[in-house]
């Protein structure tokens, strides 16, 4: 399972790039958030996968019993996604302004359109 989701995030994070350096913005934001959403996908895979229970230390013990998930890969990606929404708004009303501003989304009339 861990080298399918490998697979997937390497799949993604190709794809992500070449969304970015297409000419289009729009397809520039598109391809941010997909590179958000590899990242959060290396985390978690990292992260190991398990089949465990939640971890919490019963009463009277020192350590969770035997196999408990992981806290931390889940705690980096639920700040990662609000990261990622935060970014990924920013750049949709740059965007947006940019589209006003310019009356175009090709990054290369956007350039002759400065000088």
């Amino acid at each position: 399972m861990q080298v399918l989701l490998a697979i997937v995030v390497g799949v993604v994070y190709a794809a992500s790039i070449y969304l970015m350096l297409r000419r289009n913005i729009v397809k520039l934001a598109i391809g941010l958030a997909l590179f958000g959403h590899a990242s959060n996908l290396l985390i978690f895979t990292a992260g190991g996968l398990t089949r465990g229970k939640p971890p919490i230390v019963p009463e009277g013990a020192d350590a969770p019993a035997a196999m408990v998930a992981d806290p931390l890969p889940h705690a980096l990606i639920l700040t990662a996604i609000v990261i990622g929404f935060g970014v990924l708004a920013f750049s949709l009303v740059l965007v947006h302004r940019t589209y006003q501003m310019t009356g175009q989304d090709d990054t290369d009339h956007m350039r002759s359109a400065e000088t």
